[in-house]
């Protein structure tokens, strides 16, 4: 009988606090030799793949049905529903048109939002399709390597520079081991590993003897023991807490909610206040007359309802997902569009979103000056100026030189260009000396010139790193850099020009000065020393033990009494193009909020650079940055206080995150929360809107968010917002459209009915019901006129500047008093230029006519159809004249061209005539109908300039 498979046993849930060899023990492996390979497939078996849970895909169908889920949807389920008994009652007669045509567009609408959003999925898979991690392990005793998926507790982790660490584990030995962990704990800067045991629990940041998964190596070597994988890792925990945060509706799911709630209540009082009124009227006595009635107010509930609307709605989202996904944003949710369109708060990560990601030194101080270095990030260049202008002075130009060259030396990165791009291999901080020597000649110059020999490693104790070597025709020599005081304190001479000078105190206090105020500014400071040595201290073996080895004979001693040489200010860099997008969304009363793992100065130093802050506002004012553990002290009450005044968050955790976001949410703000790294996710997740990074950004970030940058480019996410912005506009284009459009048809029946005797309106031959337009001629108004004219606003261009004004407030409706106010005042017009036109050729009435009832019914008919017609014109803005860019949407005019030329054919296509109870128009009538319909359009110009005057603003 096969043994039972047992699971390893689970070390401390703080391995960090445990001796390394216990823990290997514990796990059950030889850190010597590693697990063997069917060890590793049985643990395999028990514990699974060491990959993070993502939820099940919903089934085709589920989504499909999905769609439907829209009160609006319930709504024209309904009209179908009554519109198939009305025609049941009817006796079957023929074909159901109304329930037919609502339920085509419901089936259409429900297939375009599947293939939308399952297009978006597609997407982001691709954007998540990249080449697997793989890690080196030690298995039966040799180095080996396997996808990260496969790595299992207790696997013995071989780390190299530049490898990606698949796995949570304890470190057993380090060399000179650095790891970037920016995207779990949000600090740019690389953390220095070793195998010593810490005394107590400290936060995950300051783990100095765990590596974690989805982190890397930029330096050095070491090993570590896997002791947990899968959901059981740090980014395991962060999605566990992801998975309990629960998402929240959006701004315009919750609108069109409320308006198909009230479009419902509407509807129903009006067909039956119609179908009253008609009832009362007529004196309805007999089954016929009942049913006639009865279709007359489904005709008005379908009139009232904008059948078009959910598939329009569905259209106009797409569009816009279709034209973020070229400017590299993938929304996954059509609504989530809208979303940014409302944001009144972009709260977003600093490294690699604000910033390039690319350290950079942009200030060197020497005993002679201050040079600033230009150009930023990794490509090589720029030059170094004193004072905005070239640097000449002799004596200072020598300086830096060694400065950087210095820091060229004592350095294990490499930069490597590719095509027209520059890469890095190894700590951001280093590489940063390699891009600075390139700028200057005569830094490469003595750079290039030397030749190492041996090194002391960097260490986190130590916090300086010594390389030993020569240059031909020179004497050995030491070059060092380190933590400033670190290195001062072991200095006993300046570099002074071609001169080096005793470092008395006054020149030590001097360049301790010059550290300070870089570190005010933001700056990381790094400084440069060096010591010229005897031969006999030189090692013969370039690759043989380094400096301090028991081998090399060398004593730590040789880095004392060295010659300063300066200090470096080194910087993330901003992208270039995050200060105009600040700028702009400032302009459009976007508050921009830095939440970041990084230090508070130099947080600061990148938010004033921005333009997110105010270079100099006093602390009050949002200038300072408040910490992770000073927000730890704050009640919700105060937290409430500072998060409405303050900019820049630093040195946060991922529940700090969580509680800003919900603070700002229930202040009323409509958050967008921006990231890249682990510790993003859940508040990503709990934002109104989650924008992930697509190329620096994790599984789970990706995973939680609702919309993913392409090219991690924070101005992409202003785009979006006007692209947003531009969405909700069009939106409320068409509602203002269809609901005005709509509620002229209302009125039009409902007044007709109740003022018959007035225009002259009484029943013709064989009609038991007096009735100014009939139910096939309302059906067909909503075809040609709520269709392709609604569409097309829907892809309307900016009309008004729509990133000059601030953000809808959340409690704002999406049909607000105004425009409730111009969709009826529009729709009362509607119906007095038909109910007028029908009176003009009708006998008796207002005006004496003599037409018969079927002409004066079409002839009101063609007017309420050019009437909505130019209402779409009317409808591309709240307040701007239809004359304001009229040409600039061709898609209109040729939807007003196709409706148009559809009424000509109802009006005079003897086979449409009969269908639609149609009669034939003279050019007489056909000029008085596009007269009437056409003080539509000058009633509202009227309507707009009043409200223009009294300073009424909307889209």
């Amino acid at each position: 009988m096969a043994a039972p498979v047992v699971a390893a046993p689970d070390p401390t849930p703080d391995p960090a606090l445990r001796d390394a060899a216990d823990i290997a023990r514990e796990l059950g492996v030889d850190p010597a030799v590693g697990l063997s390979t069917a060890e590793a497939a049985r643990r395999l078996r028990v514990d699974g793949p060491n990959e993070l849970r993502a939820k099940p895909p919903l089934p085709g169908w589920r989504r499909f049905l999905a769609q439907f889920q829209d009160p609006l949807v319930y709504l024209l389920l309904v009209a179908v529903a009554i519109s198939l008994l009305a025609w049941a009652a009817e006796g079957a007669r023929g074909v159901p048109i109304d329930a037919v045509v609502i339920s085509v567009v419901l089936m259409l609408n429900a297939v375009l939002g599947f293939v939308e959003e399952h297009r978006a999925e597609n997407a982001v898979a691709a954007l998540q399709s990249m080449t697997e991690t793989r890690a080196t392990v030690l298995r039966d005793g040799r180095l080996t390597t396997v996808p990260s998926h496969e790595l299992v507790r207790g696997d013995i982790l071989v780390l190299n520079e530049g490898d990606a660490v698949g796995a949570d584990a304890r470190v057993l030995s380090a060399t000179a081991l650095r790891v970037q962990e920016a995207a779990l704990t949000g600090e740019s800067e690389a953390v220095t590993k070793n195998a010593a045991t810490l005394p107590r629990r400290v936060p995950l940041g300051d783990r100095r003897n765990m590596v974690f998964k989805g982190t890397a190596v930029v330096q050095g070597v070491g090993r570590a023991v896997v002791t947990g994988v899968g959901m059981r890792t740090e980014a395991g925990a962060i999605a566990e807490l992801l998975e309990a945060t629960e998402e929240e509706p959006s701004p315009l799911q919750k609108e069109i909610t409320w308006v198909s709630k009230l479009l419902g209540v509407t509807v129903i009082a009006i067909a039956v206040a119609v179908m009253v009124l008609t009832a009362a009227v007529n004196d309805v006595d007999t089954v016929d007359e009942f049913v006639t009635v009865l279709l007359l107010g489904v005709a008005l509930a379908v009139a009232a309802v904008p059948e078009g609307l959910p598939a329009i709605l569905s259209v106009v989202l797409a569009i816009g997902v279709q034209r973020m996904t070229r400017r590299n944003a993938v929304v996954k949710k059509l609504h989530s569009v809208e979303t940014l369109g409302s944001a009144s708060v972009i709260a977003t990560d600093k490294t690699g979103t604000l910033t390039k990601n690319e350290m950079t030194i942009q200030r060197i101080r020497t005993a002679s000056g201050e040079v600033e270095l230009t150009g930023v990030g990794y490509r090589p260049d720029g030059t170094a100026l004193l004072d905005g202008k070239a640097l000449t002075d002799p004596r200072l130009a020598r300086e830096v030189s060694l400065v950087i060259a210095g820091g060229s030396i004592a350095n294990n990165a490499q930069l490597h260009r590719r095509d027209d791009t520059w890469e890095i291999q190894g700590d951001p901080t280093e590489a940063a000396f390699l891009v600075a020597a390139h700028k200057l000649a005569d830094a490469t110059e003595l750079a290039r010139a030397f030749r190492r020999r041996a090194e002391i490693p960097f260490t986190s104790e130590r916090k300086m790193m010594s390389v030993l070597g020569r240059a031909e025709d020179e004497p050995p020599t030491l070059v060092t850099k380190g933590a400033p005081d670190v290195l001062l304190r072991r200095c006993a001479a300046l570099q002074l020009g071609d001169d080096i000078v005793p470092l008395d105190d006054e020149r030590r206090a001097r360049a301790l000065a010059d550290v300070d105020e870089l570190s005010a500014q933001g700056f990381r400071t790094l400084a440069v020393a060096y010591r010229r040595i005897g031969e006999p201290d030189l090692p013969d073996d370039p690759d043989g033990p380094g400096i301090g080895d028991e081998a090399s004979g060398i004593s730590d001693e040789v880095e004392d009494d060295l010659v300063y040489v300066g200090v470096v200010g080194i910087i993330d860099p901003p992208r270039d193009e995050v200060p105009d997008a600040v700028a702009m969304a400032r302009r459009a009363g976007i508050r921009v909020l830095m939440i970041t793992g990084d230090h508070p100065r130099t947080a600061v130093r990148i938010a004033e650079d921005l333009g997110l802050i105010d270079a100099g506002a006093e602390p009050g004012a949002g200038r300072a940055a408040i910490t992770g553990a000073e927000l730890d002290d704050l009640s919700n009450r105060e937290l409430l206080e500072v998060t409405a005044r303050t900019s820049v968050y630093a040195r946060v955790a991922p529940q700090h995150k969580l509680r800003i976001v919900d603070a700002l949410q229930l202040q009323g703000h409509v958050v967008a929360m921006t990231g890249d790294g682990v510790n993003d996710a859940p508040a990503l997740k709990s934002a109104d809107i989650g924008v992930a990074m697509g190329i620096t950004g994790t599984e789970v970030t990706k995973e939680a968010a609702t919309m993913i940058l392409g090219d991690d480019n924070f101005a992409t996410i202003v785009a979006a917002v006007r692209q947003g912005r531009i969405i909700f506009d069009n939106i409320k284009k068409f509602l203002r459209y269809l609901l005005s459009s709509n509620m002229g048809e209302v009125f039009t029946v409902f007044f007709g009915v109740l003022l018959a005797g007035y225009i002259g309106l009484t029943a013709g031959a064989g009609e038991t019901i007096v009735v100014p337009l009939l139910a096939t001629q309302i059906l067909w108004i909503n075809l040609i006129t709520d269709s392709t004219p609604a569409l097309a606003m829907g892809v309307d261009p900016e009309v008004d500047d729509v990133m000059a004004r601030g953000p809808r407030r959340p409690g704002d409706r999406i049909i607000d008093g105004h425009m409730w106010a111009g969709i009826m005042s529009i729709g009362l017009v509607m119906a007095a230029v038909t109910l007028l036109t029908m009176d003009i050729f009708l006998p008796g009435g207002l005006v004496e006519g003599s037409d018969s009832l079927d002409v004066a019914r079409t002839a009101g008919f063609t007017t309420l159809v050019f009437a909505q017609l130019f209402n779409s014109f009317n409808s591309r803005s709240e307040t701007s004249s239809a004359f304001r860019r009229p040409f600039s949407n061709p898609w209109l005019w040729a939807a007003v061209a196709l409706g148009a030329a559809l009424q000509v054919a109802v009006v005079h296509v003897p086979l449409l005539q009969v269908a639609f109870g149609t009669a034939p128009l003279d050019l007489a009538h056909w000029a008085v109908a596009i007269a009437m319909a056409s003080v539509v359009l000058w009633f509202d110009e009227i309507r707009k300039v009043v409200l223009r005057a009294f300073g009424v603003d909307g889209a």
